[in-house]
């Protein structure tokens, strides 16, 4: 074979790779859409992302929630503490949280820590299309 007819067939291979490996990161691993439920949480998840509510508090995940080969998952957003009575507009104090867990079947893990402080808020599980069981404040 040539030396040109050697690099068109190398190009070919190394296109059709990339080509390969942008169609694979399209079609990553997610969080099943729509409803986690358990005790003390509820997430309700979408193709953008996920809006979470606790006992007294919620949080906000602005990104799809990506899992990685093992189902693990990662992922950047705020927690908000609520409060009983009147919320005034703008009082909200929204913090930078860190959500990471694990995705097994219809069972998630999912832990909760404030980026700031480093405080722990929780360790939760959840069930896929599971109700959830929350109190909050009055």
């Amino acid at each position: 074979m040539s030396p040109l007819g050697s690099a068109l067939g190398l190009g070919l291979v190394l296109l059709v790779q990339s080509c390969a490996s942008s169609m694979a990161g399209s079609s990553e691993k997610r969080v099943a859409t729509g409803t986690w439920g358990g005790e003390h949480v509820g997430l309700s998840v979408t193709e953008t992302g996920a809006h979470i509510e606790f006992d007294c508090a919620h949080g906000d995940i602005g990104q799809p929630l990506a899992l990685d080969s093992a189902g693990k998952l990662s992922v950047d957003g705020v927690f908000v503490r609520e409060h009983g009575g009147p919320v005034i507009e703008g009082q909200e104090e929204k913090k930078p949280a860190r959500y990471t867990g694990k995705v097994d079947g219809k069972t998630m893990t999912l832990d909760v820590t404030l980026t700031d402080s480093r405080e722990k808020i929780g360790a939760f599980t959840l069930t896929y299309r599971a109700s959830p069981r929350i109190v909050k404040c009055l």
